[in-house]
């Protein structure tokens, strides 16, 4: 089954998109073709939530808000959600409470800001999980910068009207706007265009492969985050997109024994606490992964595809030894995420090829895994230097083990992120509790990296950075107290948790 247009849910109707330009954003055909203009355009990509709105979805059975930025995602990619934006919360009828509150709490001067400040509350006002607590609200908002309001009125309306929030008219509304998506959902390939120029999201692994092997030339999108800005910043002229966010079981998640196993299309957001699960380190790298917008876009497999230096999921990867699966036709193979990589913009993934998984193994009861993101902002940033150390030990006391193995991989310091051979070379049988080899094993980054100079720091302070970083790591995992390695320590992190 297959059908040439693009449908969604925008104000209780659905609309049926049959020409539209592959490469254009959400954001575009909101204020040119809807004439939507509360929803504001700003950075353009990504980074400061004015264009903030929500996709509502059918997801297990019930209906999950989402916040999304217009300004990268593309119109293409709403098929079969609910579109609502700051024009559809009161829709000529009272506030909504979010928005009440706001007003009533002066949470807003330029107002600039407001609608996609708005738009991300209403996504957490209709959470079930909600909580009234200050930190969550300020990691909420992390992907809505305000320059002139402050965010203590802000965060105060927040907690006014999402703790104990009740029923709002679209909860209230809710069976049928779950049927309603369910007539949207039919499992149908879309393709909009034609040969030379289309947007394209199959639902099938098959007719994804039958489509790249018919079209290698096509730019694969997941969720937008990279390609999004290749579009608003690079101006890059994109005739042919397929977007995989439609296939059946890419998203799909496998717990083993010994393994987790990501489908690539996986979003961030919902990968976050089965990742965090594995290590708490890696709990805390996610929350400061982008924004709540990205990371309900921006997906696992899209994070190793694109082959980013500073993607920060790749040191991980590297660390615990994963390996990703990519699909070729009818072809499958894996490899090792660190072969994964070849060169700056170069991966060992043919033109036609997908990313299909990611096989994570879990750290075993001798392993100890550190993870720290260096950047110069504490959210929502790039990382300036990201390491994560994975120790197996030989012992069970820390004063007397022995590393019996080392796998040591940074992003930020070369081309690709890549393993510290040298330092992982010189820490393999030493004493875990002995500074000296913390000391001689962390002076020979000099000869695993040559980083470069860019505006998140000089080639000089990133080495600088990342042999700092593997002496903290070895004196943390040998028992010394860190509080300076991060923000908030690892053990705190485990009290608040617990």
């Amino acid at each position: 089954m297959a059908r040439d247009w693009v449908q969604f849910i925008r104000g209780g109707r659905v609309v049926r998109l049959r020409a539209f330009q592959p490469r254009g954003t959400l954001l575009d055909w909101l204020r040119l073709e809807e004439r939507s203009t509360g929803t504001k355009e700003a950075c353009a990509e990504g980074d400061c939530g004015a264009c903030t709105v929500v996709l509502a979805r059918r997801r297990d059975g019930r209906l999950v808000y989402e916040p999304v930025n217009a300004c990268i995602a593309l119109v293409g990619q709403i098929d079969g959600a609910e579109l609502i934006t700051i024009e559809d919360l009161a829709d000529g009828g009272p506030l909504h409470p979010v928005q009440q509150a706001l007003a009533e709490r002066h949470g807003s001067q330029c107002g600039f800001c407001t609608p996609g400040i708005v738009m991300s509350l209403f996504a957490h006002y209709h959470r079930p999980d909600r909580t009234g607590d200050r930190a969550t609200v300020a990691d909420v908002l992390a992907g809505n910068l305000c320059r002139c309001t402050g965010y203590r009125p802000i965060i105060d309306a927040a907690l006014e009207s999402c703790a104990g929030a009740a029923a709002d008219r679209f909860a209230q509304d809710a069976p049928r706007r779950l049927a309603a998506l369910a007539e949207l959902d039919d499992g149908a390939d879309v393709r909009v265009g034609d040969d030379a120029s289309f947007f394209a999201a199959p639902a099938s692994e098959a007719a994804l492969a039958a489509l790249l092997a018919a079209h290698p030339d096509a730019t694969i999108v997941a969720g937008a985050t990279d390609v999004g800005l290749w579009i608003t910043k690079k101006l890059a002229p994109l005739a042919k997109i397929v977007h995989v966010g439609r296939v059946a079981g890419l998203d799909a998640v496998e717990d083993r024994a010994d393994a987790l196993v990501l489908g690539a299309a996986l979003p961030l957001a919902r990968a976050a606490p089965l990742l965090a699960r594995l290590d708490p380190d890696i709990g805390e790298l996610m929350r400061r992964f982008g924004s709540e917008q990205v990371r309900t876009s921006g997906t696992v497999g899209g994070n190793i595809a694109n082959g980013s230096p500073i993607g920060d999921l790749a040191p991980v990867m590297i660390a615990l030894g994963a390996t990703v699966e990519l699909r070729r036709g009818d072809t499958v193979r894996t490899l090792p995420v660190e072969d994964f990589f070849i060169a700056y913009g170069k991966q060992d993934r043919a033109p036609d090829e997908f990313v299909r998984r990611l096989i994570v193994p879990k750290p075993k009861p001798a392993t100890r895994l550190r993870v720290v993101k260096i950047s110069k902002r504490m959210d929502e940033d790039i990382s300036a230097v990201m390491g994560a150390v994975a120790l197996t030990l030989d012992g069970d006391h820390a004063a007397e083990a022995r590393i019996a193995e080392a796998r040591i991989a940074f992003g930020g310091m070369a081309g690709v992120p890549k393993r510290a051979a040298a330092v992982e070379a010189a820490l393999v049988g030493a004493r875990l509790a002995d500074p000296a080899v913390w000391r001689t094993a962390a002076a020979l980054i000099a000869d695993d990296f040559t980083p470069l100079t860019d505006q998140r720091g000089s080639a000089a302070y990133r080495s600088q950075v990342a042999t700092n970083l593997v002496v903290k790591i070895l004196a943390e995992i040998a028992g010394v107290p860190a509080d300076v390695t991060r923000v908030r320590p690892r053990e705190e992190r485990a009290r608040v948790a617990s």
